[in-house]
């Protein structure tokens, strides 16, 4: 389960929902240690027992059908499916929250299992979609996004910072909590900006993987990574 505001965090270990981080990748992330529940717990409500603004729940959308190469708005696949019916389970408890999904089709789907739990609609955000690429090319684009995937923050054009910055200002603005389902660079940008970080990947979130943030006196604080793993970027 994902970590609750007032309670310690409970973990499924092993499930495509579970919080935690991979082994292999730690070393070279320099990542915090896994907790005995097998999570990365990177961050905490404050010391001083003021509670926090609001709780993000930002979740990586599900297996599309299609990688990010071969087409420019996939659905998702079977696996998909069954990935966000999943995550849907692991939240529903925590909710209804309000709903937050990027426009495009594989993350609208995402957010569609815990609409049909919560009954209640998704709000559209562009600001959390995917990061925008200056090619239209599929195979072009491809290529582009796994160059620039091994670069820092300061070395990208300005067009791709300041779009870091609306990411990072469509969350900071969430003034109750929430889920939101987003991307996989948008959802690094928000984890290298609380940790201060500048690589453009400083962690691999997995399909449907569920990474926890607070909003503290508008910052953006940590609390657990979402599971990682070996994945297409879409």
């Amino acid at each position: 389960m994902v970590s609750d505001r007032r309670s310690d965090a409970d973990h499924v270990v092993g499930s495509k929902v579970s919080l935690g981080s991979g082994a292999e990748n730690r070393a070279e992330e320099k990542l915090p240690l896994e907790t005995a529940a097998g999570a990365s717990r990177v961050g905490a409500a404050p010391a001083d027992g003021t509670d926090s603004l609001s709780r993000i729940y930002l979740v990586r959308h599900g297996r599309a059908a299609a990688d990010w190469g071969s087409h420019a708005d996939p659905e998702l696949d079977d696996v998909g499916r069954t990935q966000a019916e999943a995550m849907a389970k692991e939240l529903a408890p925590k909710g209804p929250l309000p709903l937050i999904a990027s426009p495009l089709r594989r993350t609208r789907e995402t957010a569609a299992a815990l609409e049909r739990r919560w009954g209640m609609g998704a709000r559209i955000e562009p600001r959390v979609g995917e990061i925008p690429s200056p090619v239209e090319d599929l195979g072009a684009r491809a290529e582009w996004l796994r160059g620039i995937m091994q670069c820092r923050w300061p070395e990208l054009a300005e067009p791709l910072q300041r779009w870091r910055e609306t990411v990072v200002e469509a969350l900071r603005a969430l003034s109750e909590d929430a889920v939101v389902v987003s991307h996989y660079v948008a959802i690094n940008v928000a984890v290298a900006t609380a940790l201060e970080d500048q690589r453009v990947t400083c962690f691999r979130p997995d399909y449907c993987s569920c990474t926890v943030l607070d909003v503290v006196d508008g910052r953006l604080v940590l609390i657990e990574l979402g599971a990682q793993g070996a994945t297409r970027v879409l």
